[in-house]
C-alpha cells in the first residue's frame, strides 16, 4: 500500500495550522458549504487563511478549499471557521438557493466530484 499525500503530512505542522485545535467549535460545515470571500488577503495574514481567500473570489465548496490547499477537511473547517468569525468569508449550503435562482454550473458540480474523490 502506498501512502498518500496527507498520511506523510507532518503531524506538527497541522497542530500550527491549527493552533492546536481539533475541531470549529460552534461553526457547522459540511463538505459542501460554499465559501465566499468577503475581503482580499492583506500582508502577514496566515499563509493557510490568504489561499482560502483567494480560492474563495467564487463560490468555493470546503472540500475543493481542502483539495486545493492539500489540507485534511477537518483542518480546513478550522480555519475557514476562523475567517468566518472575522467576517472575511461567507458561507451558504448549495440547498440554501431559493427559487428563482440559477442553480450551479455543471462545471462546479464537477469540481466537487473531483475534490470529493480526490479524498
Amino acid at each position: 500500500m502506498t501512502r498518500g499525500p496527507l498520511e506523510d503530512e507532518n503531524p506538527d505542522r497541522l497542530y500550527t495550522v491549527t493552533g492546536g485545535r481539533s475541531r470549529a467549535e460552534e461553526i457547522d460545515l459540511d463538505l459542501v458549504t460554499l465559501i465566499v470571500s468577503e475581503t482580499e488577503p492583506y500582508p502577514g495574514m496566515q499563509s493557510e487563511h490568504a489561499r482560502i481567500l483567494q480560492l474563495g473570489r467564487h463560490p468555493t465548496s470546503v472540500v475543493e478549499l481542502a483539495s486545493e490547499l492539500g489540507l485534511p477537511v477537518s483542518v480546513v473547517r478550522i480555519l475557514v471557521a476562523d475567517l468566518l468569525r472575522a467576517g472575511r468569508v461567507s458561507a451558504r449550503h448549495p440547498t440554501a438557493v431559493g427559487p428563482g435562482t440559477d442553480l450551479p454550473e455543471l462545471e462546479f458540480l464537477k469540481k466537487v466530484l473531483v475534490g470529493l474523490r480526490n479524498l
